[in-house]
């Protein structure tokens, strides 16, 4: 599978690794070097704004939703290709599963942690068969993947739904996983002829 749109989730903030800015803005880069739309939250500050900058500085398509209230916290990018403010995190959310072919959740906090489990929440329902990923910059989701794994464990999670969130440790593995991603059935206690 070819990607035209990827939304990315990440920290409105930078972080006290510096590594962090600079692989997001790296992640905006590749995208833009594949013909890749980014599709994100539409801040020009923290871990947003440099894979923001990373797109639009190699001539990558940008396309930022951010809410009103958000626009002054977050300060939305005025230079990306489209800008849309919506009313609030609901319509951000769904517009940007609109408007993605896949999802990337780079370093984070609360924001992105909501963001990429919704999304993958969705996926694990058959709301939608998109591939979900993490980013895992120096290790930063390694206690989140073993929590993930603790759920397994005590049987609260399968295995099969563990297996929907692909971990990468490089932007070029976790396309390469993202693009060979097959979406699991969906349980047959979803199924339609039981709604």
């Amino acid at each position: 599978m070819r990607f035209k749109s990827i939304a990315v989730f990440c920290a409105s903030s930078p972080g006290f690794d510096a590594v962090w800015t600079q692989r997001a803005y790296g992640v905006g880069e590749f995208l833009a070097t594949q013909n890749i739309t980014l599709v994100y939250g539409g801040g020009r500050v923290g871990l947003m704004g440099a894979v923001a900058d990373g797109a639009l500085a190699n001539n990558g398509k940008v396309v930022g939703v951010i809410p009103h209230f958000l626009n002054s916290k977050e300060i939305g990018h005025s230079g990306v290709t489209d800008l849309i403010a919506v009313d609030n995190m609901h319509q951000r959310k769904t517009l940007m599963n609109d408007l993605s072919e896949a999802f990337i959740a780079l370093p984070g906090g609360y924001g992105t942690m909501e963001e990429v489990f919704e999304v993958i929440t969705w996926g694990q329902l058959g709301l939608h068969q998109k591939p979900v990923g993490l980013l895992n910059i120096n290790g930063f989701y390694d206690h989140l993947i073993a929590f993930l794994q603790n759920m397994v464990d005590v049987g609260l999670l399968k295995k099969q739904n563990q297996e929907m969130l692909l971990v990468g440790n490089t932007i070029e593995e976790l396309l390469e996983k993202m693009n060979s991603y097959v979406a699991p059935a969906v349980p047959k206690w979803l199924s339609k002829e039981n709604s």
